[in-house]
């Protein structure tokens, strides 16, 4: 069965930065594309970013310049690299693939104050 462990969020001062960890299954980390989603209270969950197999990278527009995905497939990880985090960046952060299978992990919280 897939799943998927998050991990590496807190709690961060606006400017700083995160690093989130995501460990996969192996069956679906080497067929698919992988991203990461967030949902803010009250809000849909949304694509933050992606990477595909052979490395390509893909980013919504509020969080380019400032995030970086990456994966390591010996490993079956993906990670985000955070920097110049805003208030508006909190969120409870998913990986999953891209398109999404339908089970999702517990997240891991972000939340950007002061």
């Amino acid at each position: 069965q897939v799943q998927f462990v998050e991990s590496g969020g807190g709690l961060v001062q606006p400017g700083g930065s995160l690093v989130l960890s995501c460990t996969t299954s192996g069956s679906v980390f080497t067929i698919r594309a992988m991203a990461w989603y967030r949902q803010a209270p009250g809000k849909q969950r949304d694509l933050v970013a992606r990477v595909f197999r052979w490395g390509t990278t893909d980013y919504a527009d509020s969080v380019k310049g400032r995030f970086t995905v990456s994966r390591d497939n010996a490993k079956n990880t993906v990670y985000l690299q955070m920097n110049s985090l805003k208030p508006e960046d909190t969120a409870v952060y998913y990986c999953n693939a891209d398109p999404p299978v339908l089970v999702w992990g517990q997240g891991t919280q972000v939340t950007v104050s002061s």
